[in-house]
């Protein structure tokens, strides 16, 4: 849990850690721990290199986490509010069964910060809170456990836990915790890193596991010290799993941004030890259901453990079918343990590829743009034999089809399409795979006509038959074809692009609207195939002549790495207006954006602005902390970027020629060095149009 201003601290990042930590709590009148406990852990150097830096390292005995743990945690839903308690638990556990999520595969139902009294009682135990638990922690894993599943808790590897209520952390009392857990029934512990006083981490975290050991109590052990000491090269004999990033947000910045770092760690990911990305956002309403596919694609994919973060009780149908998805938690349990690898990564298409027990190879074609992209590679590419054709398995579908080798796909904007590829001599008897895609998200001022291309490709060996291709979008609208929307067939590698003009009605109000591409086809054996491919349509309003302000002009879209996007106030990290005054360097501004890292603001400028410019920043709220970069992108390509500003930077002037631009995205990188404090500023930001 790491620190910012003004706003409720978060799970898993630090807040209070070294020198200061223990400044601030003997202020508040806590004991430090004596000169003993702080003794400095083995120096890195004394580590044996194979630990250090493969996968290969010792391992935990007992044979636990032989698959990534699957389960909940209700820190993402709740964080320390009231509804956060004995029946929300129980409410999970059942959900778990009537759901079918047990069947999936999960089976932790684990308790984050919160569930304890501030004090220990007159003999050092902790207490569970007598309004939160009234029968007790032991009764609710009893519950839990009668439900055929597994219990877990929290605490963290310092005087206190992460919360700002200051409940009492493990930090020398390790043995004493370690045994009410056991005693309570508890299978798996999460292990926090927040007011460490600075006492070395593999220390802090091998003493805990020793603990949990002498129990006798076969006990999943999650290390979560953020990835700020790389457990990944040490903790494998410590721990079970360990968390590689700071905390995940509910937006798709946090979780793009939480992936790139969490991705290039594969190689010290296996059966008993897994790299941790933090749990899932999966339903809680930040992203769209697209962007939660990708999430849980690549979670799966990545082998991270999946540890539902929503409130089932509230879920909606689209949350219960990304997480029930049985196709893509076989990747994730696959009993090969390894963690996928990025194949090619170019322009925001990804192909990231994962080896399978039987030989079979999963591959996500992963779109990091904000449009339609189309992505491809061969089944040779990514492992695979020689062969006449390839079994195609689409995971999200549900179906299979075959390919002659191509493996493509256009995937919608922020979505993966997510495969199961296999050398399949009966690769004949599954329909040819058909690519259905189109140019880009289409943008349409009201009254007026846009044009867009689709684009119906046969990846098989046989014919698709009898093609139609139809676009449907909102009531009312008029969209038509103005070229071929149908084909007798398509022969492999033959292709139907058909050119479509689509015009919303006048007055229709700005923002996104859904548009619905079909394709339709029959396979050789006769029966009739149909894909669609779900996309939106924008309306969009052009920018008055002259100039415009940013905070004054509507945005085609926004994320936000901690809150909400502010107009002419900085960022406040959590609901829309608890922002302040811009001030940079000591100035204030009365016009702006404030954002938090990482960000991106989009805007429609029609072809009809020149120039921008703005005065860009930390805000003056995080003191002299906090370091991000701004970048401002006209069509896809970059056009101007500042260097990389800090909390000690006064306002700094950055600008950017626009001519003929559609659209125009305000981004803000957090500097290389993770997202503290990154209140970031775009100042008395201005279009020239």
């Amino acid at each position: 849990m790491h620190p910012h201003t003004r706003s409720t601290p978060r799970r898993g990042r630090r807040r209070i850690v070294g020198a200061l930590s223990v400044a601030l709590l003997c202020t508040a009148g806590v004991t430090a721990l004596p000169a003993a406990a702080r003794t400095p852990g083995p120096d890195p150097s004394d580590t044996p290199r194979t630990a250090r830096t493969t996968g290969d390292a010792p391992r935990l005995p007992g044979g636990l986490a032989k698959t990534p743990p699957m389960g909940f945690n209700n820190w993402n839903s709740t964080h320390c509010r009231a509804e956060f308690n004995e029946e929300m638990v129980q409410g999970i556990a059942d959900l778990f069964v009537a759901k079918g999520l047990k069947d999936a595969g999960y089976r932790y139902v684990n308790l984050d910060d919160c569930w304890a009294l501030p004090a220990r009682d007159a003999h050092g135990k902790l207490v569970p809170d007598p309004q939160r638990f009234p029968h007790g922690i032991k009764a609710v894993a009893d519950y839990v456990h009668a439900k055929g599943l597994k219990f877990g808790i929290y605490t963290s590897a310092g005087t206190k836990t992460c919360s700002s209520v200051g409940f009492p952390g493990a930090l020398g009392h390790e043995s004493s915790d370690a045994q009410q857990f056991a005693d309570w029934g508890v299978d798996y512990l999460k292990y926090d890193n927040c007011n460490n006083q600075g006492v070395d981490a593999r220390q802090r975290y091998r003493t805990m596991r020793d603990a949990l050991q002498a129990t006798g109590r076969p006990i999943v052990y999650s290390i979560c010290e953020w990835g700020e000491n790389k457990p990944w090269e040490w903790a494998s004999d410590v721990g079970h799993l360990w968390r590689t990033t700071g905390d995940i947000g509910d937006n798709w910045p946090s979780m793009l941004a939480i992936l790139k770092q969490n991705l290039p760690l594969a190689p010290h990911a296996g059966p008993g030890h897994w790299n941790d990305p933090d749990m899932l956002e999966v339903g809680n309403g930040g992203m769209t259901d697209i962007e939660y596919r990708s999430h849980f694609s690549l979670w799966s994919m990545m082998s991270a453990p999946l540890l539902i973060g929503s409130d089932l009780r509230k879920a909606s149908p689209a949350t219960f079918e990304i997480l029930d998805n049985k196709d893509v938690i076989a990747l994730d349990q696959d009993a090969l343990g390894k963690q996928a690898t990025v194949h090619t990564s170019e322009a925001g298409r990804w192909t990231v590829v994962k080896q399978l027990a039987n030989g079979d190879r999963a591959v996500a074609l992963f779109n990091e743009t904000d449009q339609p992209q189309r992505i491809t590679t061969t089944a040779t590419d990514i492992g695979l034999p020689r062969a006449a054709g390839y079994r195609l398995r689409d995971l999200w579908q549900h179906r299979d089809y075959h390919t002659a080798g191509t493996v493509s796909a256009t995937v919608p904007a922020h979505g993966t399409t997510l495969y199961r590829v296999s050398a399949d001599r009966h690769w004949a008897s599954y329909p040819p795979s058909v690519e259905t895609g189109t140019d880009r998200t289409p943008l349409v001022e009201a009254g007026a006509a846009t044009v867009l291309r689709s684009t119906i490709g046969n990846l098989g060996r046989t014919p698709a038959k009898d093609v139609t291709v139809t676009l449907q979008g909102p009531q009312g609208w008029r969209i038509r074809a103005t070229s071929a929307a149908t084909a007798r067939a398509l022969p492999g590698g033959g292709r139907l692009t058909t050119t479509w003009r689509i015009t919303a009605p006048p007055g229709t109000a700005p923002g996104a609207r859904p548009l619905t591409l079909t394709a339709g086809y029959r396979a050789p054996g006769g029966q009739r195939i149909t894909t669609t491919l779900p996309g939106t349509v924008q309306v969009v309003v052009p920018p008055p002549a002259g100039t415009a302000y940013a905070a004054e002009l509507p945005w085609l879209t926004s994320a936000n790495g901690w809150g909400s996007v502010e107009k002419n106030t900085s960022v406040g990290e959590r609901a829309a207006g608890d922002g302040g005054p811009i001030t940079i360097g000591g100035t204030r501004f009365d016009r702006g954006l404030g954002v938090h890292a990482p960000s991106e603001v989009s805007f429609y400028t029609g072809g009809r602005c020149t120039a921008f410019t703005a005065q860009v920043g930390i805000d003056d709220e995080v003191g002299d902390k906090g370091s991000a970069a701004f970048e401002v992108w006209a069509d896809g390509e970059r056009v101007a970027a500042s260097a990389t500003r800090t909390g000690a930077d006064p306002a700094t002037t950055l600008t950017a020629g626009l001519t003929g631009a559609e659209t125009v995205r305000l981004v803000v990188t957090d500097g290389g060095d993770g997202v503290d404090y990154d209140h970031a500023d775009w100042a008395d930001a201005r279009f020239s149009c």
